[in-house]
């Protein structure tokens, strides 16, 4: 037990240093997130430091992670599901949550700075803001959406999306390569007899 537990402490230095620089911050602006000090971050991120609970509750807010995957906890669960994180060349992070071919496929994005390039192919695509701020350009048009607001569109039309500023954008991407779209169902109110209706989104960003 003693090994393992070293094992466990040992790994978690990089493992913040790797959430850290993944989310494109500094440790001055980590600090001021968390309230500890530039010198206990690098401390711990160097593995000079042992963590300890006071210190990683903080961090794994700040990271928006729960706290047993800074401490690497043994998977629970459907052990069927396996989310590896590809990483790309770019700085980005590409998390499949889905497999299924031909079918429309969900992916987590944390996506780093990086020059526009619009591209074009078949397919539709949704894009919902997590964390951070997203730059969305549709053609000759460009917007820029917050946590909590979603786009939608044809992948026909030239597009590009990514980071508004120089931190990184986490979203939620899903994409359907057969240009499928999504159903919005709604249900009538309590004084409303009509039957509930289905209509297919515009593709406008929202």
């Amino acid at each position: 037990m003693g090994t393992e537990l070293e094992q466990i402490l040992d790994g978690i230095g990089p493992r913040l240093h790797t959430l850290r620089r993944d989310r494109g911050l500094t440790l001055e602006a980590l600090a001021a997130t968390t309230g500890i000090s530039v010198s206990t971050l690098s401390r711990l991120e160097s593995g000079k430091r042992r963590p300890t609970l006071d210190l990683l509750i903080p961090l794994a807010r700040a990271h928006r992670v729960a706290l047993d995957q800074l401490v690497a906890a043994p998977a629970t669960g459907d052990p069927r599901v396996h989310l590896t994180p590809l990483r790309k060349g770019n700085g980005s992070i590409v998390v499949p949550l889905t497999q299924y071919p031909g079918r429309v496929q969900v992916f987590k994005h944390v996506l780093a700075p990086r020059e526009p390039k619009l591209v074009t192919h078949d397919g539709y695509e949704w894009l919902y803001v997590l964390a951070g701020e997203l730059r969305l350009v549709l053609g000759e048009h460009e917007s820029t959406l917050h946590p909590g607001e979603v786009a939608e569109f044809d992948t026909r039309e030239p597009h590009w999306f990514g980071p508004a500023n120089t931190s990184t954008v986490e979203i939620l991407h899903l994409f359907g390569p057969r240009g499928d779209q999504a159903v919005v169902r709604t249900k009538p109110s309590a004084t409303d007899s009509a039957p509930a209706t289905t209509t297919p989104p515009r593709s406008t960003t929202s």
